[in-house]
C-alpha cells in the first residue's frame, strides 16, 4: 500500500482506477465505554483527514472499501456499511491536494486527474480499537485514533461526512448491534447499557432501556453472573443467531 499514492500520482490520467469515484471511510473505535475515530495526519501540512482511497477498475466498491480498512486497521471480517454519497459541487476543492502532493514535492498539471471532482461514497465501521494496528499510508505522517469529543480540525468536508456517520450509526444502533462484535459473547444488560450511552452520548434509563431491548426480540438470558452475593449476581445474556433467509 506504501506505493499506492505514487502509482495515483504519477499516473496523469488515473487508468486502472474508476472515474471520478472515492471512498471515505469513518471508522469509529469502541472499547470499555469509549469511542473514538481513526484519522490520518498528512505530512508537513497539518491536515487531518479521514482515511480513503479510489476504486480499481477491476474491484466491487465493498471490496475498496474494506480494502482501505484493512489497510488502516490490519483487521479483516468487520462490519461495514455504506451510509450515504457525497456528491455536492462545493466539496470540490483541489488546494488541500495540491498542497499534499507538493509536500511529497510532486507539482501536478491542473488536468491531473486527482485534482478532478470526485463523488465520495461514505462507509462506517465499528470496531475494538484495542484489536486494530493504525497504519499510516504512503503521504500521512500518522494514522491514529482520537477521542470525539477532543477533534482537530478536519480538511474539506470530513467533518461533515463524520457527523453523518454518527448520526447514522445511532439511527441505526439497534437494527445493527450484532453485527458490530463489540460485546463479550456473554455480557450483562448492564454492560449493554454501556455501550449504548457511549455511542448515544447520553444517560439512559435503566428500566426503560431493559424493556426496550428485551422487546427487539435479539437477546437471549442465559444465567446469572455471580460476583458474590446472590441477591446482587446480575442476568447474562446473548446475542440470538441472525435467522436464515427461509426463516424471514
Amino acid at each position: 500500500m506504501d506505493q499506492e499514492f505514487k502509482k495515483q500520482e504519477t499516473n496523469f490520467t488515473g487508468a486502472g482506477y474508476l472515474p471520478g469515484i472515492a471512498i471515505d471511510t469513518v471508522i469509529f473505535g469502541f472499547h470499555k465505554n469509549e469511542l473514538k475515530v481513526l484519522l490520518l495526519t498528512y505530512k508537513n501540512t497539518g491536515f487531518f483527514a479521514l482515511p480513503g482511497g479510489f476504486v480499481h477498475e477491476d474491484e466491487d466498491i465493498n471490496q475498496a472499501a474494506r480494502r482501505i480498512l484493512l489497510h488502516r486497521t490490519g483487521l479483516e471480517d468487520i462490519f461495514l456499511e455504506q451510509f450515504y454519497t457525497f456528491g455536492e459541487k462545493s466539496r470540490h476543492d483541489t488546494e488541500p491536494l495540491k498542497k499534499i502532493m507538493a509536500a511529497r514535492g510532486f507539482v501536478p498539471d491542473d488536468k491531473h486527474w486527482l485534482l478532478a471532482r470526485f463523488v465520495s461514497v461514505g462507509y462506517y465501521a465499528l470496531v475494538d480499537f484495542t484489536k486494530a494496528i493504525p497504519t499510516p499510508d504512503s503521504i500521512s505522517d500518522s494514522c491514529e485514533w482520537f477521542n470525539l469529543t477532543e477533534l482537530p480540525k478536519l480538511m474539506q468536508d470530513h467533518e461533515h461526512i463524520l457527523a453523518k456517520a454518527l448520526q447514522t450509526i445511532q439511527l441505526d444502533l439497534d437494527h445493527k448491534l450484532i453485527g458490530f462484535n463489540l460485546l463479550p459473547e456473554q455480557f450483562t444488560m448492564g454492560e449493554l447499557q454501556g455501550l449504548y450511552e457511549t455511542i448515544l452520548n447520553k444517560k439512559l434509563l435503566r428500566a426503560a432501556f431493559q424493556r426496550k431491548m428485551l422487546g427487539l426480540g435479539i437477546l437471549e438470558r442465559i444465567a446469572k453472573k455471580w460476583t458474590g452475593g446472590a441477591h446482587k449476581a446480575p442476568y447474562l445474556y446473548r446475542f440470538l443467531p441472525y435467522p436464515s433467509p427461509e426463516a424471514r
